[in-house]
């Protein structure tokens, strides 16, 4: 929230500050419409055919548009439930790899993983700021993250990975649940 100040003055009485609270995005960035269908789709989990849990996203990652004014769908950064198995061995591993060096992204991730009673799924949403990003670019999405996650009601698991290290099984498994966790995409931890 910003806090915006208007002064009001008229003939009779002298001027007075109003205090006016507005919800301001920090940095003005809007969100695709596509960007909340997706998050929609990944979190209902309404596909019942197997056509229709194939084509499922397993993971999905968001850039800023070329004017740096709307959070978009990377075009050709997703993988489908279908692909899992069959032409990507380990998605974790995949999507980790679909992320930019040196640039920031958002992404969803529909994380599979075993505690010791039950075997669950759950979204995690991913804030990619790399050490080799430009500052300008990190301060962007930083102050856009907020817009996204409004936007994303429901999401118990969030990571800001600055860089490879932060991605791997053991880290993901701590922001999941901790010692809870004994397996994270079927590979134990």
């Amino acid at each position: 929230m910003s806090l915006v100040w208007f002064s009001v003055s008229s003939v009779k009485a002298p001027a007075e500050p109003i205090f006016i609270i507005l919800e301001i995005s920090a940095s003005g960035v809007q969100v695709a419409d596509e960007v909340c269908r997706i998050f929609y789709d990944m979190k209902v989990r309404k596909c019942s055919t197997p056509e229709e849990i194939k084509k499922r996203k397993k993971a999905v990652i968001f850039c800023l548009s070329a004017d740096k004014k709307c959070i978009i769908v990377e075009e050709g950064k997703e993988i489908l439930v279908g692909d899992v198995g069959v032409t990507i061995t380990d998605p974790f591993k995949h999507f980790v790899g679909m992320l930019p060096e040196k640039d920031c992204r958002y992404a969803l991730y529909d994380a599979s993983f075993e505690t010791k009673e039950s075997r669950k799924e759950e979204l995690m949403f991913f804030l990619w700021a790399p050490e080799l990003a430009p500052l300008k670019s990190k301060m962007i999405y930083a102050s856009s993250k907020d817009a996204i996650k409004k936007k994303f009601q429901g999401i118990k698991h969030e990571c800001q990975a600055n860089g490879p290290e932060d991605l791997n099984r053991a880290c993901i498994a701590e922001k999941l649940g901790g010692s809870l966790i004994v397996a994270f995409e079927g590979c134990p931890v």
